[in-house]
């Protein structure tokens, strides 16, 4: 399909993005400036997700979103960008046709993984052992 048509396709901002990227890429050196460009931005997303992965929060959704940003220069990112997405929603999908049990099953083990990553990032990056401040507290005789 021509560029043309796949921008008139789009709503009017899309088609905005879309026509000063195109500008961008006429230019041998823009076309270099924007591929180095995305491809810094990118990296630093996903670094950054990968970092707060072990953490409770938006890691992988961090991490996607860099994805997502190099998929503007990379093919192969928007390949592997397709994959995650069709995988998500597969899961989802799955997740959704199960019987209550089941998807309480999955969140209880989905907490116990959080909160074991949890415990081991604060055992190892500050040598406090959680689960014993948390007996000592429960149980604290006075």
């Amino acid at each position: 399909m021509p560029q043309s048509d796949r921008v008139s396709d789009s709503p009017p901002r899309r088609r905005s993005i879309h026509d000063r990227l195109d500008r961008i890429r006429e230019n041998p050196t823009g076309r270099l400036a924007l591929k180095v460009g995305i491809g810094i931005l990118g990296g630093l997303v996903v670094a950054v997700g990968i970092v707060l992965i072990p953490f409770p929060g938006p890691g992988w959704a961090i991490v996607i979103l860099g994805l997502a940003i190099w998929a503007i220069e990379f093919a192969w990112a928007k390949h592997l960008l397709e994959f995650t997405k069709r995988h998500v929603q597969s899961w989802t999908r799955w997740i959704g046709r199960q019987s209550v049990p089941v998807r309480g099953l999955i969140g209880v083990l989905g907490m116990i993984f959080v909160s074991a990553i949890v415990w081991a990032s604060v055992r190892l990056s500050f040598g406090i052992d959680l689960a014993a401040v948390a007996w000592e507290w429960i149980f604290e005789q006075d």
